[in-house]
């Protein structure tokens, strides 16, 4: 399938995962090669107990993308995003936008909060598009640093900067 020209009319689904999708959001997330990517458990539980604030697409049947996230315990108002992930099979479609969009919709938020490093122009335009579809601003300070980060891990990982783009028209 030719990830710059989709069908005319392939069938795009947009749903809440479920515990079954599981599996599929940790190969996403894998197959990204560039998200942390986190045990299958922490997939399986996300789907069971985030599912009203995530979305996974299917394209004629098959996990292309999904985006986890969760209200804010201290702000319910707040869609805080964790993970966007669309398999390279489907990139370039709009896909991410899709599903960003969707999932501000129906959790009703009036805010959002992600957090993107400062290579990621992806997800920077995705946080851009949804701001000027809303007609407002993003808001962006560091938030974790590079040395918030366990040296000891053995892996290096780039200063997240918070980024928020509020009000939301949801």
């Amino acid at each position: 399938m030719n990830a710059e020209q989709p069908p005319a009319e392939e069938l795009i689904i947009l749903r809440a995962p479920t515990v079954a999708d599981g599996a599929d959001l940790w190969r996403l997330a894998e197959g990204t090669g560039v998200l942390d990517t986190n045990t299958p458990y922490a997939y399986l539980l996300w789907a069971r107990d985030f599912a009203d604030t995530s979305v996974i697409a299917e394209v004629e049947a098959e996990p292309a993308g999904f985006i986890s996230g969760y209200m804010k315990p201290s702000d319910p108002q707040t869609l805080f995003i964790w993970q966007v992930a669309v398999d390279s099979n489907f990139r370039g479609r709009g896909l991410a936008k899709k599903m960003l969009f969707e999932l501000v919709e129906r959790t009703g938020a009036k805010r959002l909060e992600t957090t993107i490093t400062a290579d990621n122009e992806a997800s920077i335009a995705l946080f851009t598009a949804l701001a000027r579809q809303n007609d407002t601003e993003i808001v962006r300070r560091p938030l974790f640093t590079e040395d918030l980060f366990p040296a000891d891990s053995g892996e290096s990982h780039a200063t997240e900067d918070l980024y928020v783009v509020e009000p939301l028209n949801a």
